[in-house]
Order: structure tokens, then C-alpha cells, then sequence
């Protein structure tokens, strides 16, 4: 009996990890994933911290004196242009690997997906149960003050139009460019080492990491794992971006509140 209880176990972890997907043809190596990411590492910080900082004060402005609206703007030119950094870094260390094989970076509107997505939705309060639970044990930690984001500044001082710009980078613009980096490009080239389960945890591990913040680190691993399954059963870009688009827009609703 109880061997009987063991091989159907085995047989249903099978069935599921099958259900998951198949690992992605990866032309390149470890070698150009790791580039990849460094590269993309170092223009995040080199974008939101030097650039676009030199380039507002050459202009004549001074970040910490702008209104409302010159900080929710300020947010979505760093955010569009560390995206855009990302896209081209793919571009160029990709590019001698062209053609790719035509499921990578692939969109499309074909496909069950939409109910995949709808799927994926109802995870969401299971994702704002672990942002609790992360905000209950940083509680117990030693206190650490932690500065108010443009999102979250915009918010308390009720400005409609600063709110329309916040609410366009987390829920448009940052769900384009961290899919395409971490479910894209990361999660399926993992795949070319480590099974398909495995690479969806270390990419949302990565993703979670990626930013920042010691407060969103157990649901944004979690929320990763969601999409990253999402991704890695159709294949299609289009489902996880949209996912993270409404997730986004769920936690902005809820900061509203």
C-alpha cells in the first residue's frame, strides 16, 4: 500500500512538473547570461543613481525641490530609460545569436492565456497575505527608517495628475521591462543547467531581489513563481506582463485606500 501511495506521489509531482513546461533551445552560455544580468545590474544603478540625477541638475532642477508632479515624472523617465538600457543590452549581447529559435521574447494575443492570467489573480491575496507576514517579521527586526517612495508621496498628497504618472511606470512601463529581463530572457536560459521548476525559483529569487526592498521580498518571490509558471506553460510574454500589470495596479489601489 504505502508503495502504491509512493509511486502515485511520484506520478502526480511528474504530471505536474510536465504540466509546467519543457526547457527553452539556449544558444548561449552561462557565460553571456551572466553578462547579461551584470550588464543590466550596473545600468540600473548607473541610470536611477548617476544619469538621470547629472542630467535633472544640468537642466537646472533639484530633485528633492521638485513638486509632486516633477517627482512622479522624474520616476517615469528614470524608469523608461533604465527599460530601455535593459532592451538594448539584450539587443546587443543577443544579437550574434540571431535568429532565435520562435518561442523567445515571443507576444502574441492566440492562445488559452487569458485564462491563465485569470488563474494567476486569484493568487494575489495569497501574495498580499505574505506582504503582511514580510511587514510582521521586519517588525520584530531592529527598526530601520525607511523614506517614502515617489508612488507613496504622491499618493498622500492627492495629486490627480502626479498619480495618473506614478500609476503609469508601476503598472505599464515596469512590467514591460522586468518581464522581458526576468521571465524573457533570465528564467529561460536557466533552463539550459537547471530544470524549468528550478529556473522559475532562482529568476524569482532574482526578481525579488532586483528591487531592493527588504519589504517585498516574500510576495514578490512568490508573485515571480506565479508568473514565472504563467510564462513558462504559454510560452508568450503577453500573460506575465499583463499579471504583473494588474498586480501593480492592485497594490496602487490599495496605497490609494
Amino acid at each position: 500500500m504505502l508503495q502504491r501511495i509512493s509511486y502515485a506521489c511520484l506520478q502526480a509531482a511528474d504530471t505536474a512538473l510536465r504540466a509546467i513546461g519543457s526547457r527553452w533551445t539556449v544558444p548561449w552560455s552561462a557565460e553571456t547570461i551572466l553578462q547579461v544580468m551584470l550588464l543590466w545590474v550596473a545600468a540600473f544603478w548607473l541610470i536611477g543613481s548617476w544619469m538621470i540625477p547629472f542630467a535633472a541638475h544640468m537642466a537646472g532642477f533639484n530633485k528633492g525641490s521638485l513638486t509632486f508632479r516633477g517627482q512622479a515624472l522624474f520616476s517615469l523617465v528614470t524608469d523608461v530609460t533604465e527599460g530601455l538600457a535593459g532592451i538594448a543590452i539584450l539587443h546587443c549581447c543577443l544579437s550574434q545569436f540571431h535568429p532565435l529559435p520562435s518561442d523567445w521574447f515571443r507576444f502574441s494575443l492566440s492562445g488559452n492565456w487569458q485564462l491563465e492570467v485569470v488563474l494567476g489573480c486569484f493568487m494575489f491575496p495569497l501574495v498580499n497575505q505574505l506582504s503582511q507576514f514580510n511587514l510582521h517579521l521586519l517588525r520584530l527586526m531592529p527598526a530601520t527608517a525607511i523614506a517614502p517612495s515617489s508612488v507613496e508621496q504622491s499618493i498622500l498628497a492627492r495629486d490627480p495628475v502626479a498619480m495618473a504618472i506614478c500609476a503609469t511606470v508601476v503598472s505599464v512601463c515596469a512590467p514591460i521591462w522586468e518581464e522581458i529581463v526576468f521571465r524573457g530572457f533570465l528564467l529561460p536560459s536557466l533552463t539550459k543547467y537547471i530544470p524549468v521548476w528550478c529556473a522559475i525559483l532562482v529568476s524569482s529569487v532574482a526578481f525579488a531581489l532586483a528591487h531592493f526592498n527588504v519589504q517585498t521580498i516574500l510576495p514578490l518571490i512568490f508573485l515571480g513563481i506565479v508568473m514565472g509558471v504563467v510564462y513558462a506553460r504559454s510560452r508568450n510574454l503577453l500573460p506575465p506582463m499583463l499579471l504583473h500589470s494588474l498586480w501593480n495596479g492592485f497594490v496602487f489601489l490599495g496605497l490609494m485606500r
